[in-house]
């Protein structure tokens, strides 16, 4: 089976877990058997892989979610980078053309597109592969996955079938209505449409060359910041004649808001946090190292991160976005392809951080114009590269860089360091990247 999964979003709705880089995906909130936390990214991946270990998981993302992917999932996941985003149409195309033309898939082959955040059951990638069979045989050129609705909702938009059987031809769609509206179609025996969808490899590289001057991949890519934002729906489900729809009736939840998040987690305290005996309905979610103590409370989500704190009703907590906006703050926590950072501290000409790099893995090696750095190593061992001369350190070591000095460090075991950034101007963007002199 061949999977698209489509990893979005600008990490808005769950601030502060969230943010421009960690998206809601990101978040490690699910418990696993053995008591640690998986993302929803990783719960998916998990869950596709049990179904058929033979997948081919390709996730089309935007470049500032790769570091994240490939911390959670390892290096040897597909990925097709979106150079900026353009919206789910041009997203499908790259990625697409991205399994013909670089990883040579035959075109005949079935794909599957599906979002990388729902919260499900296996029976849903089960689901999966008889959508992929339906669309192998030919008799339509697009197959969606309708979702059978347990409610009127207004979050979504709605598929109307022919007829009532397990798969049909597709009457009409309808936009997200209100809710009375919706309480009309699911009468009329309309289906949630959750974006999940399967065709034939040809199908989208055709469409995707009648809607677009290119030749291959990587003048896709070139090209990608000069195409039109438009969503895969408008170009080409709406426009479609020959398209089917195959029921799904099993748990599907879109866990966009704290409200329907904290509805699958199965415990109310994620970290250090104490309810007591008085609450009902609370949720902490706590990344900071102090405790969170919550009294007499009721149907509240109290998070806290670097980001910031949050405290919200739950109903009212689906209207963040507007007041997280206003938020103008650098990120404060990140998980790169080598480990992750936490900014402890920020003044005027510092600026403190903890950084943490796993076992193997190793930072660029790269300069500063404008700031100067030490390194203080408080677990593990490593060795640093600075100007082209390497140096074991280990706990208690003490390695200082003045602007302009080329530098890395390298994780022989799992390596946490506090790093303490000194200059004028501090900023993400003074960095040079080189290659490693020896």
């Amino acid at each position: 089976m061949n999977i698209i999964l489509l990893s979005g979003g600008s990490g808005k709705r769950l601030w502060p877990l969230s943010n421009d880089v960690r998206s809601k995906q990101f978040i490690k909130i699910f418990k696993r058997e053995d008591g640690t936390y998986e993302s929803m990214v990783q719960r998916v991946y998990r869950q596709i892989k049990a179904v058929d270990a033979e997948a081919t998981v390709t996730i089309a993302t935007s470049k500032t979610q790769v570091s994240a992917i490939h911390n959670q999932l390892g290096e040897n996941v597909g990925i097709s980078i979106e150079p900026c985003r353009r919206d789910t149409f041009p997203a499908i195309a790259l990625a697409t053309s991205y399994l013909v033309d670089v990883m040579g898939v035959d075109p005949e082959e079935t794909v599957v597109v599906c979002p990388v955040d729902p919260y499900v059951e296996e029976d849903y990638f089960h689901a999966l592969k008889d959508l992929a069979e339906q669309a192998d045989r030919g008799e339509a050129n697009l197959v969606l996955m309708g979702i059978e609705p347990t409610y009127p909702s207004e979050k979504y938009g709605y598929i109307i079938p022919e007829s009532p059987a397990q798969t049909a031809a597709v009457k009409t769609f309808k936009e997200k209505p209100t809710a009375d509206v919706a309480k009309e179609y699911i009468a009329r025996g309309a289906l949630w449409n959750g974006g999940v969808f399967a065709y034939k490899l040809k199908y989208v590289l055709n469409k995707a060359h009648e809607l677009i001057d290119f030749t291959d991949y990587e003048d896709l890519f070139a090209r990608y910041e000069t195409l039109n934002k438009i969503s895969f729906d408008y170009a080409v489900v709406e426009k479609e004649d020959k398209i089917q729809v195959m029921r799904f009736a099993g748990q599907w939840k879109d866990l966009g808001t704290w409200n329907t998040l904290t509805e699958a987690m199965e415990e109310n305290v994620v970290g250090k946090g104490i309810l007591n005996e008085n609450c009902s309905g609370v949720h902490i979610i706590n990344e900071m190292d102090v405790p969170v103590l919550v009294m007499g409370l009721h149907d509240v989500v109290v998070s806290a991160s670097p980001e910031g704190i949050l405290v919200s009703d739950k109903e009212q907590s689906s209207y963040i976005k507007p007041y997280v906006d206003e938020i103008d703050q650098q990120i404060m926590f990140a998980e790169k392809s080598w480990g992750s950072f936490k900014v402890l501290d920020v003044e005027k000409e510092s600026m403190t951080i903890k950084v943490t790099l796993n076992a193997g893995h190793s930072m660029n090696y790269h300069s500063h114009k404008n700031r100067d750095e030490v390194w203080v190593v408080i677990s593990g061992q490593g060795r640093t590269i600075v100007d082209g001369m390497e140096q074991k350190v280990e706990h208690g070591d003490v390695v200082t860089m003045s602007a302009g000095c080329r530098h890395t460090v390298i994780a022989d075991t799992e390596l946490k360091l506090m790093e303490v950034q000194l200059g004028k101007e501090i900023s993400v963007h003074d960095k040079q990247k080189f290659e490693v002199e020896y």
